[in-house]
């Protein structure tokens, strides 16, 4: 396995000056009969031409403004353009069957990244030989879905990607008892027509699925106006019996993958590579925790580059 070779960026940009060299314009796209919306960003002053492109997706829960906003903005600088959207059930996208919302539905998700690439090869700013899927944390396992016997997509990224499988679960959710506890609760706040409780809280918080501070619930931070702070507990089946790092063989276009052993759950990004065949490049930061992967400026900038020098390749 190789590792990358990362160009040494000059200085972070302040956000403003990051900001005034990107252009956004709002879209809307359906999938399974409910509309998405969606943000393409391109270069200020961009000319039209089609450019090579990322479709940017973040963690659970999240919305396209707090983090795959952030690693959007640094790949256009890069030379790219990029693609972030709300999946069904969030945001301001529209909802999933049965007017349900705030599920972290790995199937609907996964359906979802499907149509988000379908849609944005269609768009002249994009090249669509040159199509490319980044998935930050959670949505590393649906984007590999996403892009696995895709044509379309050219190669695949992950940062800080959370890849479980059973053995991971167990040992994050309490064991077997607990998973079985959470499906429970699950199948019960389903029939009920869902459960929906506080995303994130402070530390020690009760009745919160993130009792952690931190990034969620920092309002400089991810605790944007746009966020949810939602969670239905309804969706805790589909996300304990989803084993992304199972699914390495699905998969065979290049990846590269930035992690570090300080962030969440390392061992599943080696027990995907362990069954991954195809080509791979691995960059382990040191000292990175999980957070500092969704908006610590210096942490952004060198995932954000090794990101761009594997789509450039």
């Amino acid at each position: 396995m190789t590792q990358f070779t990362i160009s040494t960026a000059a200085a972070l940009m302040a956000a403003t000056s990051a900001f005034a060299q990107v252009e956004t314009r709002i879209v809307q796209f359906e999938n399974e009969g409910a509309m998405l919306s969606g943000t393409l960003y391109l270069p200020e002053g961009h000319d039209g031409s089609a450019l090579p492109t990322v479709v940017v997706t973040g963690a659970w829960t999240s919305v396209e403004e707090q983090l795959p906003s952030v690693y959007a903005r640094e790949i256009v600088e890069r030379g790219f353009a990029a693609f972030t959207f709300d999946f069904r059930g969030w945001g301001k996208s529209g909802d999933l069957p049965k007017a349900v919302r705030f599920v972290e539905s790995p199937a609907a998700k996964t359906s979802d990244i499907r149509a988000a690439f379908d849609y944005v090869r269609t768009l002249p700013e994009v090249d669509p030989a040159r199509l490319n899927g980044l998935g930050i944390c959670a949505s590393a396992g649906y984007m590999v879905d996403a892009v696995a016997g895709n044509a379309q997509v050219d190669r695949i990224g992950l940062v800080a990607p959370w890849l479980q499988n059973e053995a991971l679960v167990e040992a994050v959710y309490g064991g077997p008892e607990g998973v079985d506890g959470l499906i429970s609760l699950s199948r019960s706040a389903e029939a009920d027509g869902g459960q929906i409780i506080p995303a994130a809280g402070p530390e020690g918080a009760e009745g919160v699925l993130m009792p952690i501070g931190g990034y969620y619930f920092e309002a400089d931070r991810g605790a944007v106006p746009a966020y949810d702070n939602k969670w239905n507990n309804a969706g805790w089946e589909g996300w304990l019996t989803y084993h992304p790092a199972n699914h390495a063989e699905r998969l065979t276009q290049p990846l590269a993958i930035v992690h570090s052993e300080a962030a969440a759950i390392p061992q599943g990004v080696r027990d995907f590579l362990a069954g991954f065949t195809g080509e791979a490049t691995l960059k382990m930061l040191e000292d990175v925790t999980q957070f500092d992967f969704y908006d610590n400026p210096e942490d952004v900038t060198r995932a954000a580059d090794a990101m761009a020098a594997h789509f450039s390749q």
